[in-house]
């Protein structure tokens, strides 16, 4: 596995996710089968999620669906290239926004699913000492040219 990375910019090289979209601070911990992240970006005025003043909750799905790709580079050795999201189930929502949720969020993304053509991940994001989304991914990875 590669070597866990220590700044967004050490992140953004593994993820399709690239400037102010590279929503990812920290990784915390990661395993074959499970990451955990962090991040501050949900405070930024300038979030290019931000709609109307506040950055929806429905938006942490993005974090997760960062995670779940940083996860995939980590453990596969190899930058990882886009996917699309094929199904989001069982979404259970705690909050409205994600911008008022002071402190970092926690990301939490555990593969249930990995093939070579993608995958399916369980997720939950964390922050102000409760469950603020969750739920389940289904991605499809683009063909490799």
């Amino acid at each position: 596995m590669t070597a866990l990375p220590s700044t967004r910019d050490a992140i953004a090289r593994l993820v399709p996710h690239q400037g102010a979209m590279c929503l990812l601070d920290r990784v915390v911990s990661c395993d074959l089968g499970r990451i955990t992240c962090t991040s501050g970006t949900h405070r930024d005025l300038a979030h290019p999620l931000r709609r109307d003043g506040m950055l929806p909750a429905i938006c942490g799905v993005e974090y997760a669906l960062q995670a779940m790709a940083l996860h995939g580079a980590l453990t596969d050795d190899a930058a990882q290239g886009p996917g699309f999201v094929a199904a989001l189930s069982g979404i259970v929502m705690g909050a409205e926004r994600l911008d008022d949720v002071a402190g970092d969020l926690c990301i939490a993304a555990s593969a249930l699913a990995r093939e070579s053509r993608g995958f399916i991940y369980g997720f939950e994001i964390k922050g102000g000492g409760r469950s603020l989304l969750s739920g389940r991914a289904t991605i499809v990875l683009a063909p490799k040219e």
